[in-house]
């Protein structure tokens, strides 16, 4: 009998001791996946917010703090090679890089594109999910159009916003919330042209003095309009 309460008293220490550990070591995982909560969407001050609609505390310039997390999607709003001539404007036509963990997914095949400076003329023309009436209301025009929209854009997660000047990224936000999107889950995060953090992935190379882009690389949202029926 003495040795079965021996035998008794040493497995409930060792139930003890092991859920004593094991709750610490819960613990300490469960802290180191916990992220931080992000700051509300807030618009820069002067022409970067009034124009842009540019967040004032994450941006090109803090981008780098926010990448990586579970919670977030990021997305590039720009084009492989735009027909606006963007150089005009001290930008760059082409995608000529982006931050790493951003997806390319051009704005001018979701809605049609107004207000572009003059320099820049004409982006793209032609066929998009969406249509920008008079009145500011985006009209669908296919039946696939919003299921695209909220597979690329999780209406559950965070939406970083990039493109090269500002531009594309405000008028995606602007577009997501009329949609229904929370607008204080959507960051415009600014310009790549701008960036200067550790994270840029280079599009561009330079060989033998002439230039070369290297789309390859880039991760794409590619829309085939040819598979989808219009509305």
């Amino acid at each position: 009998m003495k040795k079965v309460l021996i035998i008794s008293i040493t497995a409930i220490i060792s139930i003890i001791v092991g859920l004593t550990a094991g709750y610490f070591i819960f613990k300490e995982d469960t802290s180191n996946n916990v992220e931080e909560t992000l700051p509300k969407p807030e618009i820069s001050d002067g022409i970067r917010g009034e124009q842009f609609g540019i967040d004032k505390n994450i941006n090109e310039s803090t981008i780098d703090e926010y990448l990586g997390r579970s919670d977030s999607v990021y997305r590039d709003m720009r084009m492989l090679k735009d027909p606006g001539n963007y150089e005009a404007i001290g930008g760059d036509s082409y995608l000529s890089g982006f931050v790493e963990g951003f997806e390319v997914i051009p704005l001018p095949y979701l809605t049609n594109v107004t207000g572009l400076p003059e320099e820049v003329g004409e982006t793209y023309t032609g066929e998009t999910l969406f249509t920008q009436d008079e009145s500011g209301n985006y009209v669908a025009n296919y039946e696939e159009s919003m299921e695209i929209l909220e597979a690329i854009f999780p209406k559950d997660k965070n939406i970083f916003l990039m493109c090269g000047g500002g531009g594309y990224a405000g008028m995606t936000k602007t577009m997501l919330v009329a949609l229904g999107w929370d607008e204080n889950k959507i960051y415009n995060v600014g310009a790549y042209w701008s960036y200067n953090g550790n994270n840029k992935v280079e599009v561009k190379k330079t060989i033998d003095g002439e230039d070369y882009y290297n789309f390859s690389i880039v991760p794409y949202y590619n829309i085939d309009f040819t598979t989808l029926h219009e509305v």
